[in-house]
């Protein structure tokens, strides 16, 4: 299995190590990091009993692979099917106006990430990596930042844009920030989005990111 085919499993016991709660073939990140969950091997039933193991009885799961397939009585309760895109083109470059972002600004950041949904966001998600805000008048309107760190990979996720500065390139102008953070660190940008966004994967091509598989996320509750 390619490494990015697991991207959870390959960042908590890789880069991200130091986050991650284990148990036998399983992993995962502190409820307050991440929702991410992982597995060894997402086609071997002792991985996902490992993981039930690991999130007790009742306990949910939010898992990432090309293809998932929990044990009987595994309880689906929500998910999209997704693409994972790759950096191929993208011309990175540092931003004047972006900001990094701290502990001081996760009230404002949960408040963005509420109004514009960009998928899992935890109080101290910012810890996983560099987040970078653009502010105007003092008030934080769009956002992006590193999440999960694989060897050799990192991935740019929590891209947003306050509704009412949509349309600027602000996406895209964090987004090559971000990007140049990661490769100035040696490592090669990828992302991920919901498959039927087809707005965003538009953009991440234009970027220069490049499909290279389709990623299923899907939250599970154990019996």
């Amino acid at each position: 299995m390619q490494i990015l085919d697991n991207p959870a499993w390959a960042a908590l016991t890789g880069p991200q190590a130091a986050f991650a709660d284990r148990y036998g073939r399983s992993a995962r990140f502190p409820a307050d990091v991440s929702m991410f969950a992982a597995l060894e091997d997402p086609a071997d039933p002792g991985a996902w009993h490992d993981l039930g193991t690991l999130a007790g009885p009742g306990g949910e799961a939010l898992v990432a692979a090309p293809t998932l397939t929990p044990p009987p009585g595994w309880t689906w309760t929500g998910g999209v099917p997704g693409v994972q895109l790759v950096a191929a083109s993208v011309a990175a470059a540092p931003d004047p106006e972006a900001v990094v972002l701290t502990d001081a600004d996760v009230p404002e950041i949960l408040d963005l990430v509420e109004r514009t949904r960009p998928g899992p966001f935890r109080k101290r998600t910012t810890h996983l990596g560099t987040y970078l805000g653009i502010r105007r008048d003092g008030a934080l309107i769009a956002m992006a930042g590193e999440r999960m760190r694989l060897p050799g990979y990192t991935e740019i996720s929590a891209v947003c844009t306050d509704p009412a500065f949509r349309g600027a390139g602000l996406a895209s102008r964090l987004i090559r920030a971000v990007s140049a953070g990661i490769q100035e660190g040696g490592a090669v940008p990828f992302l991920h989005t919901a498959a039927q966004n087809t707005g965003a994967i538009r953009l991440y091509e234009q970027l220069g990111f490049v499909l290279r598989t389709d990623i299923e996320f899907a939250s599970y509750r154990i019996p």
